[in-house]
C-alpha cells in the first residue's frame, strides 16, 4: 500500500479494492430498496449503510486529490478542483 506522500502525482493509481467497495454498497442499497421478505422476516434492514459507505469512498478519493496536488504543485485551488469537477459531469447532466 502507498503512503500519502508517495502518491503518483500525475495520475492516481487504480484501486480495485475501491470498485468491490462500491459494489457492496450497491447490492446493499438494491437489496434494502427491494424490500425482500423471506420466511417472514425482512433481511435487508442495513442497506442505508450502502449511502455511508459512498459518502466515504468520495471523501478518500477526494482528500486523495487534493493531498495528490498539494504534493505536486505545493497548493490546492479549490477553484480550479471545482472548475475540473464541473467540466466532467455538467456536459453529462445536460445530456440526461
Amino acid at each position: 500500500m502507498k503512503r500519502v506522500n508517495q502518491v503518483n502525482s500525475s495520475k492516481l493509481s487504480y484501486r480495485a479494492e475501491i470498485d468491490g467497495l462500491r459494489a457492496i454498497a450497491v447490492i446493499s442499497v438494491i437489496l434494502y430498496h427491494s424490500q425482500m421478505v423471506l420466511f417472514g422476516r425482512d433481511w435487508f434492514k442495513g442497506g442505508f449503510i450502502g449511502v455511508d459507505i459512498f459518502f466515504v469512498i468520495s471523501g478518500y478519493l477526494i482528500t486523495r486529490i487534493i493531498l495528490s496536488e498539494l504534493q505536486a504543485k505545493g497548493s490546492f485551488s479549490f477553484l480550479n478542483f471545482y472548475e475540473r469537477r464541473a467540466r466532467r459531469i455538467l456536459p453529462m447532466l445536460f445530456v440526461v
